[in-house]
């Protein structure tokens, strides 16, 4: 059963680790086409940030946020293969942050064609973040196991 369930996180883990391996050597001095689609996207979502929150969102350098989604993607997935929560809640973390950025279905009509491409991808990606939750839940739900003390021999007089 340890077997499957580490295939079972290799085979996980192998999505997000070989997506920041193909962003990494795509990277370049600018990014990438990671960070080129990157910005459009955030800024739209900064502007619903700013009209539904007032809040105002700093500007960040693109290929600044690309690097640090191929460090979560990368260091979250490898400690995630070995059963670390950590590296589950690494993968949450990008997740949770750039799924409704990446996937702004709710930009579009839904008689768009993009809506539903969009619409799809993003509960793919929620699916995952969902699987990233159960984990993390039943890892600490899940008690340790106990080394199981021999009773002493009792020496009969």
């Amino acid at each position: 059963m340890a077997f499957l369930s580490f295939a079972g996180r290799l085979l996980f883990a192998s999505v997000f680790i070989l997506s920041a391996w193909q962003e990494f050597n795509e990277f370049g001095i600018d990014g990438g086409p990671a960070a080129k689609a990157l910005r459009p996207k955030f800024n739209v979502f900064s502007k619903h940030v700013r009209s539904h929150t007032g809040i105002e969102l700093p500007q960040i350098e693109m290929k600044v946020i690309a690097a640090t989604a191929i460090a979560l993607k990368s260091i979250g997935g490898l400690l995630f293969i070995f059963g670390s929560s950590l590296g589950a809640c690494l993968l949450l973390l990008h997740q949770a942050v750039l799924t409704p950025i990446l996937y702004d279905f709710y930009n579009y009509d839904a008689d768009n064609k993009e809506f539903h491409q969009l619409f799809t991808k993003f509960t793919q990606e929620l699916a995952l973040l969902g699987a990233l939750l159960f984990f993390i839940g039943m890892k600490n739900s899940t008690p340790r196991r106990q080394l199981k003390k021999k009773p002493g021999k009792t020496k009969s007089a």
